[in-house]
């Protein structure tokens, strides 16, 4: 397989999104420089930091304390907090190197399987090397469930499997060009990433331990995310709205046959309940069925209106600039 080989390349870049991770950030990045150091065969890096838009002091840990002192750090500030996804669509875009790996601030990602996901590539064998989750860690029994419930029904939607998958990825130059490609405001890394396709590796990880901090995601960003990424993926549940729509006409029309017979047989018609809980079924099907359509005519409403996934407000290593995408 060709890599490709730029002079003004670095040989590998690491994406990293954060938001409020002051507590933390310094000791991420002082384990990462360690292990890349480490790697013999490695002759040049850059760390790709994207602030999203944090309000605590984030942004002057990087500016003040990483960057002056390891000059491989490039750090970007957006102009607010746009999510975990866009940050990641910076990332992607920003980096220039052969290879580029994301992983997250936390350490929940262990940056001791950094040398073996960049041999697998070295190897020239395949564009996308993802890390996958042996273990979810220390998790919740409800979260441990909610996300086994949304991989299998997104695995159902849209055909792609998903589960113990995690943004934790190296992907070759080659598979980062194609994603830049991608015009999506609606961003879903995992399955975007999965959708493209190339020849891809596996490499299995624990969960550890979240280091100094806490997770940035509530149930309702979890939620949000989770209709993106079926609205983004599958156009399943409009059809579930149309079939729910021929069930209830076959169900009207076998009631309205009994009704008639009833009424020839001599037989008086009642059901005054009856009649009362059909239109509140009939009434609540019809407010999901347009809750579903709602939801993608807003993701329509969101791609119409082109504006950027992203807005950097500050670039250590550049001028200020709006991202075109």
């Amino acid at each position: 397989m060709q890599k490709h080989q730029r002079e003004s390349m670095n040989e590998r870049a690491i994406v990293i999104p954060v938001f409020n991770e002051q507590s933390i950030i310094a000791r991420t990045i002082q384990t990462i420089i360690k292990e890349l150091e480490r790697i013999e065969a490695l002759h040049s890096f850059e760390i790709v930091i994207i602030d999203d838009g944090s309000s605590d002091s984030t942004w002057q840990v990087l500016t003040g304390k990483l960057c002056p002192v390891h000059p491989e750090i490039r750090a970007i500030r957006l102009s607010r907090n746009f999510g975990k996804e866009a940050a990641l669509c910076a990332g992607l875009e920003i980096a220039d190197a052969q290879a580029v790996i994301i992983m997250d601030a936390d350490l929940q990602h262990p940056p001791s399987l950094i040398d073996k996901m960049y041999r697998i590539w070295r190897d020239g064998q395949v564009d996308i090397v993802e890390a996958v989750k042996r273990s979810r860690g220390n998790e919740s029994k409800f979260s441990s469930i909610a996300a086994k419930a949304f991989y299998a029904i997104f695995s159902r939607l849209s055909g792609v499997d998903l589960r113990n998958a995690s943004d934790f990825k190296l992907m070759d130059r080659r598979a980062v060009d194609a994603w830049k490609t991608l015009p999506e405001r609606n961003v879903f890394f995992r399955g975007m990433s999965a959708w493209m396709g190339f020849e891809r590796a596996q490499v299995e990880f624990t969960v550890a331990e979240r280091s100094g901090s806490v997770s940035k995601w509530n149930t309702l960003s979890l939620i949000k995310l989770a209709l993106t990424s079926i609205a983004a993926f599958s156009s399943a549940p409009l059809h579930l709205v149309t079939m729910a729509g021929v069930i209830f006409i076959m169900f009207s029309f076998l009631l309205g046959m009994l009704t008639t017979i009833q009424h020839f047989s001599g037989v008086a018609v009642s059901g005054f309940a009856t009649v009362i809980l059909l239109l509140l079924i009939i009434g609540g099907s019809i407010m999901i069925s347009l809750g579903i359509i709602g939801e993608y005519l807003a993701r329509i409403y969101d791609e119409v209106k082109l504006r950027p996934r992203f807005v950097v407000s500050e670039d250590t290593k550049a001028e200020a600039i709006v991202s075109e995408r």
